[in-house]
């Protein structure tokens, strides 16, 4: 019985189904939609991250690092650019190392 995805996978996939006897379609993405499925990945492996028992967190947080890492590389982005970002933020606005939540403001 066939199954539609039309969503972007890991480069290893095609070649795990055809191992485990089924087949399946790909093709390659341009530029642009390319980029555009690594967003919607990110989404999609941060609700994997969000929904995860505690002893998938792990996998799932890898994953969603492998998107980040395919989107910095997709855009031109150096890792060492968003990390500054990163830091600058930091200090700008703090991390969430005191566990604050905002209840109300006027």
């Amino acid at each position: 019985m066939r199954k539609e995805y039309n969503k972007l996978i890991r480069d290893e996939i095609p070649r795990i189904i055809r191992e485990n006897g089924r087949e399946c379609a790909i093709e390659t993405m341009q530029d642009a939609e390319y980029r555009r499925a690594l967003l919607e990945k990110l989404i999609e492996e941060a609700n994997e991250v969000a929904e995860a028992d505690p002893h998938k967190l792990a996998v799932e947080l890898a994953d969603l690092y492998e998107v980040i890492d395919a989107t910095m590389a997709a855009h031109g982005l150096e890792r060492e650019v968003v990390l500054a970002e990163q830091r600058k933020r930091r200090v700008e606005r703090g991390g969430f190392e005191k566990r604050l939540r905002l209840l109300w403001t006027e």
